[in-house]
Formats: structure tokens, C-alpha cells, sequence
């Protein structure tokens, strides 16, 4: 990254830019992988342009759908531009399958579709280690007002019927997804972060006898194997169906 430009924050996974203009930041997308709340970490060269690209495309594909989002433009392979926004400290999970933390807490059996999407909230705090929050601790730790969380909350299941769709159509089926929001200068809230298989649990449905394969970051979470090539077979997909 030129020098010009300062770094404003550096997460597990990008980094995060000033920009010429003050309400737009640049966003890089690094080839690191972290599970676990970073306590499993690699590398794998890559990575980053894939996710970037992914993101680019499926961000595209929101705006179309009349989502607001920060994603601005596309500078290189894994560098995007997008709008200046100050995130909300929650992520907002969707869960059409369940799978993952939801079948350790609960007796559902992992695997099982969902009868209606299943929305769980986390307080993004890393040294609390991401708890499941409620609706009343957000409230009560003001977090945003109630108002805002039901926007955000109508805005991700509106997002989920898009993406699910989506990646039908692509043969993958949409088991979760985590998104992050923000707020811009004025004060509108948008879309954040990324939409990628770091973030999407995506289960490839050409498998024949019920297999799950995943084509997510869970291939680098359970020692799978082939996180590359499986994120390279998604971007594959979206650019033959776009």
C-alpha cells in the first residue's frame, strides 16, 4: 500500500486505510486465516484476492437489490474502496441449517434445515471472547437503539432471501452467515465488512449421498484441506453465473 495512505486499523483478516477523500477508507484483504478467535492461525497466499473478489462480487449483487452497502469500487485484486462507516460492535448471525455452536448449545441436531432463518447476536469483543447477547443487554448496555437493531435485523433477512437464492443457483447451499453494520457520516446505516466463505458457511450441493463438503473456512477450522481451491471453485461459480 502506498505510503500516503495511513493505516487506520488492521483486523484478522484486512486492513483498513485512510483515503483521499475522508468518508471513503481503502480496505485490504490479507492472505492470513484465523479460527477460533485467532488462536488457530495460518497463511495462505492467495486468500486475500479470492475473498476480495468474492466480496466485490456479492456486494454488487446487494446494491442491485437495493441493500445499502459500504462497498464503493473495486481498486485491484484484493483491495476495495468502500464508504467510511463506524461499526456497530454486534455480529449479526443468520442461521438457515443448523450446524456449529448452535448443535453444541442446543439439543437440534447439526444438519437440520431450519424452519424459519434463526438470527443469533454477538457483542464483538474479542476479550470476552464474541458472547451470544439479547436483545435487553443491548438495550441496556446502549448499544444502538431498539429501532436500529430491528432495521438491522429486517435487513438481514432480507439479505439471507437474496443470498440463499443466490447461491442455489450457484449449487451451494447457504447453511449461516455472520454480517457486520455500520453507521456513515450521516448516520445511515450500511452494510460492512465482508461477504465471503470466511464469513458464509456454504456447503457444496452437487455431493451426491448427502455428504456435507464444504467450501468455507471450516476446511481450515477442521483441518479439511483445500481452502484454496475451494474458495477458488466459489469464485469460479459466481463468474460463470454473473
Amino acid at each position: 500500500m502506498n505510503n500516503k495512505y495511513e493505516l487506520i486499523y488492521e483486523g484478522k483478516a484486512k486492513k483498513i486505510f485512510t483515503h483521499d477523500d475522508a468518508d471513503k477508507v481503502i480496505i485490504e484483504f490479507k492472505d492470513d486465516a484465523t479460527a477460533f478467535n485467532a488462536l488457530k492461525k495460518a497463511k495462505f497466499e492467495g486468500k486475500g484476492k479470492l475473498n476480495c473478489l468474492i466480496s466485490t462480487r456479492i456486494f454488487e449483487l446487494l446494491i442491485q437489490k437495493k441493500i445499502p452497502t459500504h462497498f464503493l469500487e473495486l481498486k485491484n485484486d484484493n483491495t476495495m474502496i468502500a464508504q467510511k462507516i463506524n461499526i456497530i460492535p454486534l455480529e449479526i448471525v443468520l442461521r438457515n441449517t443448523a450446524y456449529g455452536s448452535l448443535c453444541k448449545q442446543t439439543t437440534i441436531k447439526s444438519g437440520t434445515v431450519l424452519e424459519k432463518p434463526l438470527i443469533d447476536i454477538y457483542l464483538k469483543n474479542d476479550e470476552l471472547n464474541d458472547p451470544l447477547i439479547t436483545k435487553d443487554r443491548i438495550q441496556l448496555m446502549k448499544i444502538i437503539s431498539a429501532k436500529d437493531l430491528e432495521f438491522i435485523i429486517d435487513l438481514t433477512l432480507k439479505i439471507n432471501i437474496i443470498l440463499k437464492s443466490f447461491f442455489e443457483n450457484i449449487k451451494l447451499q447457504l447453511v449461516d452467515f455472520k454480517l457486520e453494520f455500520g453507521f456513515d457520516s450521516k448516520k445511515n446505516i450500511l452494510l460492512g465488512d465482508e461477504i465471503s466463505p470466511d464469513n458464509c458457511r456454504l456447503w457444496d450441493l452437487n455431493q451426491k449421498n448427502d455428504t456435507i463438503v464444504s467450501l468455507d473456512k471450516d476446511r481450515f477450522r477442521n483441518d479439511l484441506g483445500g481452502l484454496i481451491e475451494a474458495y477458488s471453485e466459489i469464485n469460479r461459480r459466481i463468474n460463470d453465473f454473473l
